[in-house]
């Protein structure tokens, strides 16, 4: 301003700064020094980000912020909004992506049954197309690289004899896309994933009744074609007994190394006190305070029997029967799964306590996997370590050695969502696990595990702490699906360092940050969206799956602003005057 003009004090020009929006308030700090001072006030950004995204007034901000200015432009200018590609090789659904982990490839199944490798550049291009059909799959479903990114599974649909379908595991190598080994995977939506670099967990079931089963979780070895006698290409991991017609499905490996290191804490007085030690969480323990969950348990949950030893029980059961007392007041259905969980009592092999690991060079893993215990529909997250004389094929192909009353092997920790789970991932750091559900009434009773209550439309996305066991922060919102139960399929999401990504039966995808729980985008398609994948070395670029057949490529307004600087600009020509002449 000129110098003879009055100046307003910076008070009351912050006060007048705050009835305008974030756009006006950069515009007038043009105007002048003064103005440009105020503009940039720290309190003024502050009450601009609570008010635009709308953020409750008691999160604090990033911990890795440098100030709210810098923040608000972080969220409004680093979201992998924009679309700046569609992949169109597909000729049916699309149902899964992944990267690699160097960024520099991705992987998409499809219901066309091919798995396409894709090579990330400034511009996409297909790179390979394998078709799974000479091998009798009806279509694949999911992929995923090893750590070193030679090695891709990739899991499907196979059709066997009398057209029965199972699943099945093929693993690809990145050197020449040749095929080396296929393993069965049974039920197909274990889906199966690598627990090192050679080593990959598939899944088998095993009926023992009309509702009652046993999943054995198996360790392959990635190069079938092994020819020697004293090396395994198989091993038994676990053996787990399902009750009320649940199975294992949906199996990921988390690294416990990597939790004393997090790139984000989610809970907000940990961030404040990162410095100061967090006590152990003893996977083995009945304390309801360590297992405690965020809300209570439904009462829909199985009532605990009495404590007696399991044959007595049984034997109490059946010398009932037999002496004619009558056969107790309960179902087929009922019987069985009470005779199941008498046996299963005193035939599992109890859960070893106090093996969290102690330390950040600990080589302990946990695998994760979608359980039940009252339906067949997936309700509950089973988790078990893995140690590290499990990690390879070495050793008795049935397992380490184990009593004969020691049937089944426990699960180290159980935690249940109250609702049909459609979707799960890990933070990069592996410490918190990201869980797509669709809830069920709250107060649901489950009387026939084959009739599961009905599903919201709504999806919660929950939060668990892997390190505590614990629910963390509220649930996200926004994204629906509509299919009922009998029809409910895996939706898939994906974490970055920033940022969580979900697709949904909405037709859209959505983009949520992490530390402040808000919805920052919705990504259009015209159908589902199945799958969702961030570049593990670039946050800003997101891959959206879709039923519409195509693979969407997103990115940031700033990396778009990046990318077109960096593109060749056709050169000026000096002497255009030529031009005009020659014309």
């Amino acid at each position: 301003m000129d110098a003879g003009c009055p100046r307003l004090p910076d008070t009351v020009l912050f006060e007048i700064f705050l009835y305008l929006d974030h756009a006006d308030v950069l515009s007038v700090g043009l105007v002048c020094q003064q103005w440009r001072a105020v503009a940039r006030d720290e309190f003024l950004w502050k009450e601009l980000f609570y008010r635009y995204y709308r953020v409750s007034r008691d999160v604090p901000r990033h911990p890795g912020a440098v100030s709210w200015y810098e923040e608000f432009q972080r969220l409004y200018d680093t979201i992998p909004c924009v679309e700046v590609q569609a992949l169109k090789e597909h000729n049916d659904q699309v149902l899964h992506l992944s990267f690699s982990h160097s960024g520099c490839l991705f992987a998409s199944c499809s219901k066309d049954c091919t798995v396409k490798i894709w090579s990330n550049e400034l511009d996409i291009s297909l790179q390979h197309s394998s078709n799974m059909r000479p091998y009798n799959w009806s279509y694949t479903q999911f992929s995923q690289f090893n750590s070193d990114d030679s090695l891709l599974l990739v899991s499907g649909v196979f059709v066997g004899p009398h057209n029965s379908s199972s699943g099945e595991i093929a693993v690809i190598s990145m050197e020449n896309f040749t095929l080396l080994s296929r393993v069965r995977n049974k039920p197909y939506d274990v889906f199966g994933c690598w627990l090192n670099e050679t080593n990959l967990i598939s899944g088998n079931l095993h009926r023992i009744g009309r509702i009652t089963s046993c999943s054995v979780l198996w360790l392959n070895n990635a190069f079938q074609g092994i020819e020697s006698e004293n090396v395994n290409v198989v091993k038994r991991l676990f053996k787990i007994q399902n009750l009320n017609a649940s199975t294992i499905r949906t199996v990921m490996v988390a690294d416990c190394s990597r939790y004393d290191s997090p790139d984000l804490l989610l809970d907000y007085e940990e961030q404040l006190a990162a410095s100061s030690p967090c006590p152990g969480f003893d996977l083995g323990s009945d304390s309801e305070e360590e297992g405690a969950k965020p809300r209570p348990p439904p009462e829909a949950a199985v009532q605990e029997l009495p404590d007696v030893p399991a044959e007595h029980g049984l034997q109490q059961l059946f010398d009932g029967i037999m002496e004619g007392h009558g056969r107790p007041a309960m179902t087929d259905t009922e019987l069985e799964t009470k005779v199941a969980e008498l046996f299963v009592r005193n035939r599992t092999k109890p859960p070893e306590p106090n093996l969290l690991p102690t330390d950040s060079n600990s080589k302990t893993k946990y695998l994760i996997f979608t359980t039940g215990c009252l339906t067949y529909s997936p309700h509950q997250i089973g988790i078990k370590r893995i140690l590290p004389h499990q990690m390879t094929t070495a050793g008795p192909v049935l397992g380490e050695e184990r009593r004969s009353d020691e049937f089944f092997d426990s699960l180290d920790h159980v935690i249940d969502i109250h609702g049909h789970i459609i979707g799960m991932g890990l933070s990069p750091d592996h410490r918190y696990l990201y869980v797509n559900s669709r809830a069920w009434p709250r107060d649901c009773v489950i009387s026939d595990p084959m009739q599961p209550p009905p599903i919201a439309e709504e999806i919660d996305l929950h939060v668990f702490d892997l390190k505590t066991m614990k629910e963390v922060k509220r649930a996200l919102r926004a994204h629906r699906a509509y299919t009922p139960n009998e029809e409910c399929f895996f939706i898939f999401l994906d974490v970055s360092r920033d940022f969580v990504a979900s697709g949904a039966e909405d037709r859209h995808g959505y983009i949520w940050d992490r530390h402040y729980n808000i919805c920052l985008a919705k990504l259009q398609h015209d159908n589902v969206v199945n799958s969702v994948a961030f570049s593990p070395v670039e946050q800003e670029l997101l891959l959206t799956a879709s039923d519409d057949t195509t693979i969407k490529v997103w990115r940031s307004p700033r990396a778009m602003r990046i990318r077109q600087a960096r593109r060749p600009r056709p050169r000026k020509l000096l002497f255009s005057w030529l031009l005009n002449q020659k014309s």
